[in-house]
């Protein structure tokens, strides 16, 4: 006779699987990141429009042209004698500018390395320079306060605008058509708009609420942004220059903006390690790429290619987009091979006047070996199988589900009486390491709450490691107790805030243990349970 025992349900205890969308089944393309080393902090990015594969990095007194496939250096520009800053190509690929911290402003060949034109004018560093949409001029923001509109046939200053800002001027963004209309952005917090054809230059003077770092066109020209602080803000020049919207989704100082997809998607990296990517269209987020250190430079090669992180260690962080590729014609002939093999058989003739046909059982997967000394009730059999490091390691969900099996049949502290030291340090390691996730929360308290109980009665009798571990067991208890105290006093905090805020007591705010009926509930975790008690 067939048994029913059956196998232990592990799949409750994993993970919740992440909601998967267009944007994060594409952008999850992007292979892992492969890393170059400079020797300080990259202080932008920019990708070659002619040449895809090009991207320069400027870093210290180095400006660089890299290959995106080969990760060598295809140029050098190094005719700097102090800090470069803000490396940007032209339109066309064939003109690159960069400033300095001597305050020049300096205009070299691609092709030929060669400085075609040294700007001078301004009185402190130059940290960011943009071409015109005509490729005629050149613009340079200074910490100087001042912004210059250069001549590139002519190396002459067209215009000085000295009078915009009262702090240093890190950002600006010129109007992707329009020749003519460009914005500035000043630690002081404040965003200028220029139209170089006006009396006055300065037509609107907005202010962002934090010190700008960076600015940024939509293709359109319609809109722009502004990064500073922790908030991304968008700006309407249409309707003259009215916020859109501001995306608050770093907790860091947004240090770089950057356009992708065609301009469909937005991109910001900050302090914070994080690179957010936003639908253009809903300026909702769509992904988050994480990096191992703070972002302070970014860039996003043509159609998706690769995005490029600059970070504040020296850092630079390539990840490419993969490729579909289509399968071979092996592959399909096993495809086709395995297709024919576990094809269903076509029922015979005599079945088909029959109502309903039942098909053949599938056989369920076998008892694992913890599950046969489950059913033998080897209890310390089945504890030590899935204590093995590496199912511990990949799998914890099978040991706290044990751990769970146990507790019910309420032979949790059998197994653990009369065992060698070493299995029990490694079990109260497991339930240390993996107390505070939320989805092992309740039994590995429970389990926990039980390991204290059983060991408390002889102390002295224990090893000084065993000790040292039940005092660490004792303290990460305390510790979620804790947690879970200041998160309910945290929760109470906030609903009388939003009580306070709603108008007659529209909504009524009750105990997080009460029901709509007034009926007690049951807390949701054992750290809840236990802190109610011991409240009561």
């Amino acid at each position: 006779m067939q048994s029913s025992f059956l196998p232990l349900n592990t799949r409750r205890l994993q993970k919740r699987a992440q909601v998967e969308t267009p944007d994060s089944l594409y952008w999850n393309r992007l292979a892992k990141p492969e890393l170059l080393k400079e020797r300080n902090t990259i202080d932008y990015v920019d990708f070659s429009p002619s040449d895809p594969d090009n991207f320069v990095l400027t870093c210290s007194v180095r400006v660089q042209i890299y290959n995106l496939v080969t990760k060598l250096v295809v140029k050098n520009l190094s005719r700097f004698q102090k800090t470069a800053y803000g490396a940007t190509f032209r339109q066309d690929g064939r003109l690159l500018a960069a400033g300095d911290e001597e305050g020049h402003v300096k205009l070299f060949d691609t092709t030929s390395r060669n400085i075609l034109r040294l700007f001078k004018g301004h009185t402190a560093p130059v940290h960011r320079t943009f071409f015109t949409a005509d490729k005629l001029q050149l613009a340079s923001f200074g910490d100087d306060k001042a912004v210059r509109m250069w001549d590139v046939a002519n190396e002459k200053v067209v215009q000085t605008y000295g009078d915009a800002h009262t702090d240093y001027i890190r950002a600006g963004a010129m109007h992707p058509q329009a020749t003519h209309m460009f914005v500035s952005g000043g630690y002081d917090g404040k965003i200028h708009l220029y139209d170089t054809r006006a009396e006055t230059a300065v037509q609107r003077t907005l202010d962002h609420g934090a010190p700008v770092e960076s600015m940024l066109f939509l293709p359109n020209g319609s809109i722009f942004v502004s990064a500073g602080g922790s908030q991304v803000r968008v700006w309407d020049l249409i309707s003259g220059c009215r916020l859109l919207t501001m995306m608050s989704q770093h907790h860091k100082t947004v240090t770089c903006l950057r356009l992708g997809s065609d301009g469909r998607r937005l991109f910001s990296g900050g302090l914070d390690r994080h690179v957010k990517i936003y639908d253009v269209s809903t300026y909702k987020t769509v992904h988050t790429l994480t990096y191992p250190n703070a972002v302070v430079s970014m860039a996003v090669a043509s159609r998706d290619q690769a995005v490029v992180a600059g970070m504040v260690d020296g850092l630079v962080s390539i990840r490419r987009m993969i490729v579909d590729s289509k399968p071979s014609h092996l592959g399909k002939i096993r495809t086709s091979r395995s297709r024919k093999l576990y094809k269903n058989p076509v029922p015979p003739n005599n079945t088909q006047d029959v109502d309903h046909v039942i098909k053949e059982r599938v056989k369920g997967p076998g008892l694992q070996v913890y599950d046969v000394h489950l059913r033998q009730f080897n209890h310390k059999k089945a504890l030590d199988e899935v204590m093995l490091p590496i199912k511990v390691k990949k799998h914890p969900e099978i040991m706290v589900a044990v751990i769970t099996d146990l507790l019910h049949r309420r032979s949790l502290d059998k197994a653990l009486i009369d065992r060698p030291d070493n299995i029990l340090v490694t079990f109260i390691n497991f339930l240390c390491t993996h107390m505070g996730e939320a989805r092992f929360m309740r039994p590995l308290l429970m389990a926990a709450s039980t390991v204290l109980d059983v060991f408390e009665r002889q102390l002295v009798t224990y090893s000084r490691k065993l000790m040292a571990a039940l005092e660490r067991l004792s303290a990460v208890m305390e510790a979620e107790v804790k947690i879970t105290t200041d998160l309910m006093r945290l929760k109470g905090a906030m609903d009388m805030l939003i009580g306070v805020s709603m108008d007659n007591g529209e909504v009524v705010h009750k105990s997080p243990y009460v029901d709509t009926k007034g009926q007690k509930m049951q807390p949701s975790s054992a750290a809840e349970s236990y802190v109610v008690t011991v409240e009561q």
